[in-house]
C-alpha cells in the first residue's frame, strides 16, 4: 500500500503549501494530496509545487465538478501534467448538495448522472484530444490540443454504490474520506472492485483519507479528532459511510490514532481490507502540535514501502 499526505495543514500561504510538497518528497512519500474547499485552487498549487519537485505525485482530493465545465477541467488538467512532469492524479467530485445548492445555487439534481456524463466527456479529451457527446446534462463537441500533454490517472470521490460502480466503469479508482476498514472492506473496495471486473477494466485504486495521529493518550486524541472533523460527522454523503462503519461517534471513530504500534497495525488492517493507499491527513493530538505532527510523519515515513 502507498503512503500519502494530505498537506495543507498548518500553512498560511502558497509558499508554505510548496515547502510542504517539497518536504513529503525528500521524506520519500508517494504522493502529496491537496483538498479543495474554500482556500486555495489546488490544481494551482500543484502546477507550482511541481516545479520545485520532481518524483512524488501530486493529486486533487477533490476538486469539485459542478462549477468546472469538463472541458476547462480537461484543459486546465492537462495543463497542469506538462507543468509537473507527467505527476497529476486528478481526483473529483460532486461536493454536496448543502455546497452546490446552497452556497453556488446550482441544481444538485441527479448527482450519480452527472458524474457518469462529466467522466464520459472528461476521459475522451484527456485520452483522445476530441470529444462528441450528447447527454442530458452535457452536450459536447470539441478539440482540445495542449502541447506535451499525456493522459493521466483520474479518480472520483465514490461513497454510495451508485458512484462506486462508476469509478469502476469509468474512473482508476475512488478516494475515500471517513470510510473506516469495516466500510472500506465490505461496502467500496467490493463494490468498485466488481463494477471494474464486469467492464474489463484494470483493478481501480482504492485511496483512503482518514485522520492519523500517533501518541500515547489515544483517548485524548479521539476526543480531539472529534472535535476538529465534527463537520463530516454531519453531511449526509459522510453520515451515510460512518452508518456503514458502525461509528456512532463519528469521525473520531475512524481516526487512525493510538502509538507506534497501534497505528501500523490500523495501517495495516487498512491494506488488508483492500485499500491500495492511505491518504494520511496527520492532525496534533497533543497540546505541543508541532512536535505531535512530527511524531506522526516518522511513524509514516518508516511505512513507506513497508505495507
Amino acid at each position: 500500500m502507498r503512503i500519502s499526505l494530505f498537506l495543507g495543514g498548518g500553512a498560511d500561504s502558497l509558499d508554505q503549501l510548496v515547502q510542504q510538497t517539497v518536504d513529503a518528497e525528500r521524506d520519500g512519500f508517494d504522493a502529496a494530496w491537496f483538498g479543495q474547499i474554500f482556500a486555495n485552487d489546488a490544481l494551482t498549487v500543484i502546477a507550482l509545487a511541481g516545479q520545485r519537485t520532481s518524483r512524488i505525485e501530486l493529486g486533487t482530493s477533490v476538486v469539485p465538478t459542478y462549477p468546472r465545465h469538463p472541458f476547462v477541467m480537461a484543459q486546465q488538467a492537462l495543463t497542469v501534467n506538462v507543468a509537473t512532469g507527467g505527476r497529476l492524479a486528478l481526483g473529483l467530485g460532486v461536493s454536496h448538495g448543502l455546497v452546490v445548492e446552497n452556497m453556488w445555487g446550482m441544481s444538485y439534481d441527479k448527482p450519480a448522472r452527472h458524474m457518469r456524463e462529466y467522466l464520459t466527456v472528461l476521459r475522451a479529451l484527456v485520452q483522445d484530444g476530441r470529444v462528441a457527446f450528447q447527454g442530458q446534462d452535457f452536450r459536447v463537441n470539441a478539440n482540445l490540443q495542449t502541447p506535451g500533454a499525456t493522459p493521466f490517472p483520474i479518480l472520483i470521490a465514490a461513497l454510495a454504490p451508485a458512484m462506486l460502480r462508476i469509478a469502476g466503469e469509468l474512473a482508476d479508482g475512488t478516494i475515500t474520506w471517513m470510510t473506516g476498514v469495516k466500510a472500506v472492506e465490505t461496502h467500496v473496495a467490493t463494490r468498485i472492485n466488481e463494477a471494474a471486473k464486469a467492464a474489463g477494466r484494470p483493478a481501480p485504486r482504492i485511496c483512503v483519507g482518514l485522520p492519523v495521529a500517533v501518541t500515547d493518550d489515544e483517548a485524548g486524541a479521539r476526543e480531539r479528532a472529534g472535535r476538529a472533523f465534527t463537520m463530516y460527522g454531519q453531511l449526509p454523503n459522510y453520515r451515510r459511510i460512518l452508518d456503514v462503519e458502525g461509528a456512532g461517534a463519528g469521525p473520531a471513530d475512524v481516526a487512525i490514532v493510538g502509538d507506534e504500534a497501534s497505528v501500523e497495525r490500523q495501517v495495516r488492517a487498512l491494506a488488508s481490507a483492500g485499500a491500495t493507499e492511505l491518504l494520511a491527513a496527520a492532525f496534533p493530538a497533543e497540546d505541543d502540535a508541532q512536535r505531535s505532527v512530527a511524531r506522526t510523519r516518522e511513524v509514516l515515513k518508516g511505512l513507506i514501502g513497508n505495507v
